[in-house]
């Protein structure tokens, strides 16, 4: 693509050289300060290098880069944390079809999220700025439309992100009160109790993400880790297989859902949808990165291989052992799993223990999507994206971090939560809501540079090749069809209680988004371009 061409498909005011991809050569042009001050950044790599290349896209270096691959890996795994998100999803799979819904339906979605992520990384290779999804919409748009697209895919971001986080710690709060019942059989949780289960964890998480920021590297390792041994100790605490090969492989009920068979298994699919969503999420830490425009991407694309083959060891065995359906789906804190743990180990003591290793990837998941949360507000924050962004883009000197969008990202979370004093099917509306935010904002980047022929990614350092096109063919259509598909309740007839408050939720943010934007960012927000650092290297 020739430099003429990139001045045409980039937004105003902004350097040709930001729509091309980096390469070990492509050093700092002298035309703005060096945020971090001192040193030829021509001869500089790694942090300096990572630095330089976040000048070029308009942005000092604000953030301490103390994460490698492994670690941002870590964080993508955290994030979905297959054995906890199944876990906590499994009564919506068991309502739409079973065993079949279960164990195909994670196949497929694993393979299509993998087409997902392989799109976003080749975008992130070129792009690799913590503004994520928004960032690449705004560059790969036109220019007449890079703003107002920059907007729609930062607020979807951005209420992705929060909602993932209320999702990943409502599910483990029911889960915690779901534990009770292993003793206590004729107890029932309460709503104020779930909800108040619920604050305590985000208040944990908050604290954790402030007080432990420096060692969060090492807690995303550890999660690794611990996800293994919790996978082969479930393992062995369920080789005692009570189901026949042709019933895990092959039995599909959709009778609880009253859904047609085959629209059953596409609603049971939110499973495994859900669970595989945090891939993209990463992104947001692209400033933290020593080598954000190869390691972020690998994370990304291995962190889906990673959870598939994940899944289809933790799930295939539950097939095996799946006890009578109908009990499970009675349990009042429609938390299945422990009841399922104490049927097939015939004990409360090692299904609390069981539970204890899944509570344990939960907590790692808590703190790994509010960190994510906060990094993706204040990154849409420093370009104007928010209401008061002014409050929500400052870095705390202090701890290096962005202190006043983690209490944001906590408390938009906190007040979600409230959505269950009145419906107990909130913690399926955050689950939907997550999905379908993260989705559009996922495949909104990926749309732009297919209608634009992929000229922006041409020279991508993780590059999709001619298989290119195919892939994010495949990502666009999937994520438009989720959209309507997991705004479906799970089954029918609806009531008050059991409808799918997804729409409702999406509906309240997109009206605060356009209120925003019809009375203040319309006039104010120009996209990543307008950020305090300009492209130009005026402030």
């Amino acid at each position: 693509m020739d430099e003429k061409n990139v001045e045409k498909a980039l937004p105003p005011n902004t350097h040709t050289h930001i729509a091309q991809a980096p390469s070990p050569n492509n050093g700092y042009t002298g035309d703005r300060p060096h945020a971090g001050g001192g040193g030829d950044l021509t001869m500089m790599s790694g942090n300096g290098e990572a630095a330089a290349r976040l000048e070029e896209m308009g942005y000092k270096q604000e953030l301490q880069r103390n994460l490698g691959m492994v670690s941002v890996l870590g964080l993508s795994f955290a994030i979905m944390a297959v054995p906890f998100g199944t876990s906590t999803t499994l009564n919506i799979a068991l309502t739409d079809g079973g065993p079949v819904t279960i164990l195909y339906g994670w196949i497929f979605v694993s393979l299509v999220s993998l087409a997902i992520a392989a799109s976003l990384a080749e975008i992130c290779s070129v792009f690799p700025t913590s503004g994520g999804v928004y960032y690449w919409s705004a560059m790969l748009s036109t220019p007449k439309y890079s703003a107002f697209s920059s907007y729609l895919t930062g607020w979807l971001g951005t209420v992705g992100n929060w909602t993932v986080t209320a999702s990943i710690t409502f599910g483990g709060s029911q889960l915690i009160l779901a534990a009770a019942t292993l003793y206590h059989e004729d107890y029932v949780p309460t709503a104020w109790q779930t909800v108040l289960v619920y604050w305590a964890a985000l208040l944990g998480s908050l604290l954790i993400n402030i007080f432990f920021a420096r060692h969060l590297d090492k807690l995303n390792t550890i999660c690794l880790y611990w996800t293994g041994a919790s996978i082969i100790i479930t393992l062995l605490a369920m080789a005692d297989t009570r189901n026949s090969g042709e019933f895990a492989f092959s039995h599909f009920d959709a009778s609880p859902s009253g859904w047609p068979s085959a629209w059953a298994w596409f609603v049971g699919l939110l499973q495994a949808a859900y669970t595989l969503t945090g891939y993209g999420m990463v992104a947001a830490l692209c400033e933290e990165v020593k080598e954000p425009a190869h390691q972020v991407p690998r994370a990304m694309v291995l962190s889906v291989v990673a959870a598939a083959i994940t899944g289809l060891v933790y799930l295939l065995p539950i097939n095996f052992v799946l006890p009578d359906i109908t009990p499970l789906l009675e349990v009042a804190s429609l938390q299945p799993m422990p009841l399922l743990y104490k049927t097939v180990t015939r004990s409360a003591g090692a299904a609390l223990g069981l539970l204890f290793l899944i509570l344990g990837i939960w907590v790692f998941a808590t703190i790994g999507s509010l960190t994510a949360a906060s990094r993706c507000t204040w990154a849409f924050s420093r370009d104007g994206g928010i209401p008061a962004s002014g409050w929500w883009k400052v870095v705390n000197p202090r701890f290096g971090i962005p202190i006043n969008s983690l209490i944001l990202s906590t408390v938009v979370c906190a007040l979600l939560g409230l959505i269950y004093l009145g419906s107990s099917a909130a913690f399926n509306a955050f689950t939907g809501v997550a999905t379908i935010c993260l989705g559009c904002s996922y495949a909104f980047p990926v749309l732009c540079s297919l209608l634009r022929r992929r000229h922006m990614v041409a020279k991508a350092p993780f590059s999709l090749g001619k298989a290119g096109f195919v892939i994010n063919i495949i990502t666009v259509v999937w994520i438009s069809f989720s959209i309507i598909l997991f705004c479906m309740p799970t089954a029918i007839p609806v009531t008050p209680t059991s409808m799918n408050y997804a729409s409702v939720v999406f509906a309240g943010f997109s009206t605060i988004a356009a209120v925003w934007y019809a009375v203040n960012a319309r006039k104010h927000y120009h996209g990543p371009t307008g950020s305090a650092v300009r492209v130009n290297g005026s402030t």
